[in-house]
């Protein structure tokens, strides 16, 4: 399990190793070109339950940090859709990965 640092380091989002891989990739891409959005979670049990959202801004600093020191292949369909639900309305979202054969789905960013 992973582990995404919003701001000062104090608030903690805990992210499965691989699903944070590609948030970062989302992430990075999005702050490069100065661009800010929301990114919502459901959290866990450990958490209280619930949801949460935080703004990411190029002004902020986040540290990504992973349990396992081997980086994963990435999914580039699951890039896709993540990025995606980053410019829709109601920005990203953790999605359930999928298989690198489904087709981008149209909706992905107003369905989340």
């Amino acid at each position: 399990m992973g582990t995404l640092y919003y701001g000062d380091s104090r608030f903690a989002i805990p992210v499965d190793d691989r699903a944070l891989a590609h948030l970062k990739v989302v992430i990075v891409n999005k702050l490069r070109r100065g661009e800010s959005f929301a990114f919502s979670w459901v959290k866990s049990r450990a958490e209280g339950h619930g949801r949460s959202t935080v703004w990411l801004s190029p002004q902020l600093a986040l540290h990504f940090e992973f349990e396992g020191s081997k980086a994963p292949t990435l999914n580039r369909r699951w890039l896709e859709e993540l990025s995606l639900a980053a410019s829709g309305g109601t920005g990203l979202v953790m999605l359930e990965e999928p298989s690198e054969n489904e087709p981008v789905a149209a909706t992905t960013a107003a369905v989340v």
